[in-house]
């Protein structure tokens, strides 16, 4: 049986819930992806070109520093990675995740929230961003997606 991680980044608390949901689901780890900056409602703005978030994604190989690791990332055999979609693909802290461990051998499966949007070019932004690891498919989900939703989507991509 494989040791899995439900690694996530949240901004507003709705990703953090369905990460929580998803690791009982699988029986897995959880840790939460936290930025060495905060983010604010401003930083957030989507509609403010000079917003934080904005300046950011405009630019793919920004990397935002995280304050925390996953201790013993080798005992971990499979790694669902969740995020809010952000112009169509994960936001570049993911990528800083993803990049700060040898994931060799690993299966990686993103998932994801938003209110309206598709996974997009996800696993393209983040295929470099897992070398050497296996890379699933990843999914969208609503926030209010139920626990039996998560298992019959989990055994079907792990």
């Amino acid at each position: 049986m494989s040791k899995k991680l439900v690694a996530y980044f949240s901004a507003s608390g709705v990703t953090a819930r369905l990460a929580k949901t998803l690791a009982l689901a699988v029986s897995g780890d959880l840790h939460e992806i936290i930025p060495t900056q905060l983010y604010t409602s401003a930083d957030l703005d989507w509609t403010n070109k000079k917003s934080r978030s904005n300046i950011e994604m405009s630019n793919k190989n920004f990397r935002p520093a995280i304050v925390n690791k996953v201790e013993n990332m080798e005992q971990y055999d499979v790694i669902y990675v969740g995020f809010p979609i952000w112009w169509y693909v994960a936001p570049t802290i993911i990528n800083t995740f993803l990049e700060s461990y040898d994931l060799s051998g690993k299966i990686v499966i993103p998932f994801a929230t938003s209110g309206g949007s598709g996974m997009g070019n996800t696993n393209v932004e983040l295929a470099p961003s897992c070398v050497g690891a296996i890379l699933k498919d990843g999914k969208r989900f609503l926030a209010s997606a139920t626990q039996d939703e998560l298992i019959s989507w989990a055994k079907t991509v792990e």
